[in-house]
């Protein structure tokens, strides 16, 4: 495709593209949303920075881009429900979500995408790393894309790893369940992406407990080696936020890790999820 009203500039090999060209707290017409659109579906990640968006432009763009939900572990800010907080303060040494993750699998219906806009960023460090799900299935052997076509795997809010980067937040953000509670899914360990047809890894680390009719225990080796897979370099890429950078990502077809190297600095970023639907 031939972008007329955007630039976008790939950021690696796997997946990421800076786009350039379009201020996101106008209203934009369907011919930059077609492009943005097309873009997003074809990089996975998009990055737009110097966007200082107030709370009303935000949600206006997200709308645009699919229905906001709301987000199931945490409370919105006020008068803005749809729009999550993420903060770590500076005496905290857990960041939320700290690890290789796809965002709340333990649903049944996911959320199909999220963007995350940065208002306070540290003066170094505090990067967002992303992984191609599309890639990360294509490269295993033909053998195992076969085991795996036909496995089913347990997702869960209230596996350990998780836990241990949510409980600050769930204690001091208004948490909408009470700690302990989980939510639990069946999903595909291999879906189709509904938009693009292709094949997915969708298994990760910090929501997938076992496959089903197996035991965690049996599930582990085949799990661990998936996990260690997933984020492999060639597979990523990586954002250096900037106040007023906003990322929106495909949630169905990558992976994330907000990387946890600034202690003693605030972050803080509003985060919106986008639409929901069943993996198949």
């Amino acid at each position: 495709m031939e972008y007329r009203h955007i630039s976008v500039a790939p950021v690696a090999g796997a997946l990421g593209a800076q786009i350039g060209g379009v201020d996101l707290r106008r209203e934009l017409d369907a011919a930059v949303l077609a492009e943005i659109r097309h873009a997003w579906l074809r990089h996975l990640v998009l990055f737009f920075r110097d966007q200082q968006l107030d709370s009303d432009q935000y949600l206006a763009f997200a709308r645009r881009i699919a229905e906001p939900v709301e987000y199931p572990m945490l409370r919105g800010l006020d008068g803005y429900p749809l729009i999550v907080p993420v903060v770590k303060l500076a005496h905290e040494r857990v960041n939320f979500g700290g690890l290789w993750h796809s965002d709340t699998a333990y649903l049944e219906t996911p959320p199909i995408a999220a963007t995350l806009l940065a208002r306070e960023v540290p003066p170094v460090g505090g990067d967002t790393l992303f992984a191609n799900m599309y890639l990360a299935y294509e490269s295993l052997s033909d053998g195992l894309r076969r085991v795996l076509d036909g496995l089913r795997a347990v997702n869960s809010s209230a596996k350990a790893d998780v836990t241990k980067t949510r409980e600050d937040r769930l204690a001091e953000g208004g948490a909408k369940l009470v700690p302990g509670a989980a939510l639990n899914a069946l999903h595909p360990v291999v879906r189709t992406h509904p938009e693009t047809g292709r094949k997915l890894l969708y298994v990760n680390g910090g929501h997938t407990v076992r496959f089903e009719d197996m035991t965690e225990d049996e599930s582990a080796p085949l799990l661990n080696y998936l996990f260690a897979h997933l984020c492999r370099p060639e597979f990523t890429c990586r954002l250096r936020w900037q106040v007023g950078t906003l990322a929106l990502w495909d949630n169905r077809c990558t992976q994330h890790n907000p990387i946890n190297d600034y202690h003693g600095h605030r972050r803080v970023m509003h985060r919106i999820s986008l639409g929901a639907d069943r993996p198949v």
